[in-house]
């Protein structure tokens, strides 16, 4: 019987500085901080997906997956972002054109190296 799961529950996020990664996910990103747990944890919610950030086990931080955030306008989030002082690797782009839409992306990296990604769908136009 397949597994089929229906989203994704948790992702853990390697930090090396627990404050530092708590100010830019609560206060730089604007997620809701839902509580933190011993050893150095912090859990923050986005959508159906929680978020913890944990120190990294076995990988060094900032080479981790990517975690796409859908944002309504990459560019402006990328702005956004930018003006904060967040550095990017890749500058939001139309990376496809779909028959009714267009995807964009933006590749930043948060406080702790980590790359993630600001993606949105647009109506084309």
């Amino acid at each position: 019987m397949p597994l089929s799961p229906s989203h994704i529950a948790q992702i853990a996020i390697p930090v090396r500085n627990l404050a530092r990664a708590k100010a830019f996910y609560g206060e730089t990103l604007g997620l809701r901080h839902l509580f933190d747990a011993p050893p150095g944890l912090s859990f923050y919610q986005c959508g159906q997906t929680r978020l913890m950030l944990s120190p990294p086990e076995g990988e060094e931080a900032g080479n981790a997956s990517i975690i796409y955030y859908s944002v309504e306008n990459a560019a402006g989030a990328a702005r956004a972002l930018a003006a904060q002082g967040v550095a990017f690797e890749e500058p939001a782009r139309c990376i496809a054109q779909l028959a009714d839409r267009e995807v964009w992306l933006a590749i930043a990296r948060d406080s702790e190296g980590n790359l993630i990604g600001l993606m949105s769908e647009q109506t084309a136009g």
